[in-house]
């Protein structure tokens, strides 16, 4: 005969085991090594990979963008980036470069050959492109806020806005001129949402992407801004600052990596299977294995 103690037992073993196997896996393991790969530059930023998980990034204040190798091996892509920011490279695997030294975006081909895509007499007004993201339609999306550069002849904040836009068949159209200063943006081309960060009001937005390429349904996905952002497999969205913060796909807070850097400015997936995360601090590269993979 089974007394009310072992019954007791029985239930809050099962309990245990089924709310332990519920338990969702987070993306970084509790125990993974937040590991430096490379430093040595003033301020780093825009990670984006290619098709074989090579990973992208600038050194602003120097001009340059590097290349760091799925085998480790670091080298200089370019030294006249066009003080390029963030990064992003599309699914035909060309380069685009937020070159805010005269309000521009470039595309690179991989081999290191460029062409001015957008603003290429460097006379139309922008506050300087920031950050960038390409849906798999070809659609490019950047943000524009206002950062005055000490290499800047000029100021540059002749707009009065900070907003998102979209470049289509190489025109900008603007988006939302509404926000206070867009910064980060990335996107899901399955799903057809858009996130922005608007660093200056301290909020993360996301959008529904239309038909036409264009924004609508705009929510406030969390009370927390960014500077860049990733997506990863699950919906995840991982927001940069004072290290970095994931928030699952509802918007719940589910982890925090501490980087050991005065600011976390940017972030990507890389490596040969997608499962690196790669950190740009200020003065240095880090990489952290992770449990899930990127999106597009």
């Amino acid at each position: 005969m089974i007394d009310n103690r072992t019954i007791h037992l029985l239930i809050l073993s099962t309990i245990l085991f089924f709310g332990c196997k519920q338990q969702p896996k987070l993306p970084i393991s509790a125990n993974s090594d937040i590991l430096k790969v490379a430093e040595g530059f003033d301020f780093t930023e825009g990670p984006t990979s290619d098709s074989l998980g090579n990973v992208y990034f600038t050194d602003q204040p120097n001009n340059q963008i590097y290349k760091y190798a799925i085998d480790g091996k670091l080298s200089v892509f370019t030294d006249s980036s066009g003080r390029s920011n963030g990064l992003y490279i599309d699914n035909n695997q060309n380069l685009w470069a937020c070159a805010d030294g005269q309000n521009q975006l470039w595309k690179f081909s991989l081999d290191g050959s460029k062409e001015i895509i957008l603003n290429p007499s460097g006379e139309v007004n922008f506050n300087g492109p920031n950050d960038v993201w390409v849906h798999q339609n070809g659609n490019l999306y950047f943000t524009d806020p206002i950062y005055q550069r000490p290499y800047w002849e000029t100021k540059h904040d002749t707009v009065g806005h900070q907003s998102i836009y979209l470049l289509k068949n190489g025109n900008p159209i603007l988006l939302d001129s509404t926000l206070i200063q867009a910064n980060g943006v990335v996107g899901n081309s399955k799903e057809n949402l858009l996130f922005v960060a608007d660093i200056g009001a301290g909020k993360t937005y996301r959008y529904t992407i239309n038909e036409k390429g264009e924004l609508e349904d705009k929510i406030l996905f969390v009370a927390q801004g960014s500077d860049g952002m990733t997506l990863d497999s699950k919906g995840n969205l991982y927001l940069t600052g004072k290290g970095v913060d994931i928030y699952d796909k509802k918007g719940r807070f589910i982890q925090h990596l501490e980087i050991p850097e005065d600011w976390t400015a940017n972030i990507c997936f890389g490596g040969k299977n997608f499962d690196q995360l790669f950190i740009t601090a200020t003065r240095s590269l880090y990489s952290v294995k992770t449990n899930v993979k990127t999106v597009r």
